[in-house]
């Protein structure tokens, strides 16, 4: 009674104690041992028309489902059909799914299969890293791709056809055992590590129950001690993932797209004073093929002649330069001014990175 009356006189101050710029707990961090699992099987898909495959592994797959029924088949004889393809299927199992559930289940191709529309997998064990079976797929599979053949070799083809999904396609039949009710703590694992949050993070959970109920083990998890009971744990639990806590701000980063052209730039970049020139120089070069034919008379070969056309240009443009702190800011409207491209402030960053003169971390992905 008197844990059930502490919850609720949290929660009326979480109510009236919210910070202004803030996120939830459930937001920014997880909890650890609460995850999902991922799970994978082999198996066969039936029903295509004529879009399967005819090979050894896809013909040993077929003979032992057959031999599962108690049909054996002679080795003289050798299935001869293209409606069937051997699949990968896997899926994602959450945390605290319970035998009796349903999944869905993605099946890709792992043969030679042109498209897996209209087809059905048939009964598919779902193990996971331990080798044990917690899941039995089958059913109909939903295909958005399809693929179109003519008798002269032309094809036309939409998405990905040896790709579908079996929505609530595998039925659960063993639970995973999960660490959520056991022990004296439960730890929450920030999705991005920072020294700062994580002490923001304990001392907003301090505040409200009380000292020394949360600690920062690290820049990831924080520490916090809790009811043994599932049921109290569970209201517990629900108490603190809707505490909200002030992020710390991220450190001062420029990430650059080198594929993409993409640049962001982070609030707290800042220059140190630097001068820039950022010049303009374009080469083209133009091939022309020329072939020279002679006079019958005169007689000689004819000649295939290149002439090369090379066009030098270099525009001006202005020097520009950084007073000590400028903000990022002050960078966009200069580099803006200047006229480059994205490849070119990519280059001018790279030379203020290595001129001493860019105060962050310059990351290129």
């Amino acid at each position: 009674m008197k844990i059930k009356l502490l919850l609720s006189l949290i929660t009326s101050m979480l109510i009236l104690s919210t910070p202004v710029h803030a996120e939830r707990i459930k937001d920014i961090a997880n909890i650890q041992g609460v995850r999902s699992n991922q799970l994978i099987g082999y198996g066969l898909v039936v029903g295509l028309p004529g879009t399967g495959e005819k090979t050894r592994y896809t013909e040993q797959t077929f003979r032992t489902m057959l031999k599962n029924f108690g049909i054996n088949l002679p080795d003289s004889v050798r299935p001869n059909s293209k409606n069937v393809a051997v699949v990968a299927v896997h899926a994602d199992m959450p945390a605290f799914i319970k035998p009796g559930q349903n999944l869905d289940v993605t099946v890709s191709s792992l043969g030679e299969a042109k498209s897996l529309r209209g087809g059905t997998l048939i009964q598919t064990f779902l193990k996971g890293v331990d080798g044990n079976v917690y899941a039995i797929a089958q059913g109909s599979l939903v295909v958005s791709g399809f693929s179109a053949e003519g008798l002269d070799g032309s094809q036309v083809i939409q998405n990905t056809p040896t790709v579908g999904r079996i929505p609530s396609g595998a039925i659960v039949e063993r639970s995973v055992a999960s660490p959520f009710s056991s022990g004296d703590h439960l730890t929450f694992n920030l999705r991005r590590s920072d020294f700062s949050t994580a002490k923001r993070m304990a001392d907003a959970i301090n505040d409200l129950l009380g000292p020394d109920m949360a600690r920062a083990i690290d820049a990831t998890s924080i520490q916090v001690s809790a009811p043994r009971d599932a049921s109290q744990r569970v209201s517990f639990l629900s108490t603190l993932e809707n505490i909200e806590v002030e992020p710390a701000d991220e450190s001062a980063k420029v990430i650059v797209n080198s594929r993409t052209g993409t640049i962001v730039v982070g609030q707290h970049v800042k220059l140190l004073p630097a001068a820039v020139t950022h010049g303009g120089l374009t080469v083209t070069i133009a091939e022309a093929t020329q072939v020279s034919q002679p006079n019958a008379l005169a007689g000689g070969d004819t000649v295939v002649t290149t002439n090369s056309t090379i066009d030098v240009s270099e525009k001006d443009r202005r020097m520009f330069m950084f007073n000590p702190g400028t903000s990022l800011d002050e960078l966009v409207r200069a580099v803006n001014l200047v006229g480059a491209a994205p490849s070119d402030v990519l280059a001018i960053l790279e030379a203020l990175k290595m001129a001493g003169a860019l105060h962050g971390e310059l990351i290129i992905i």
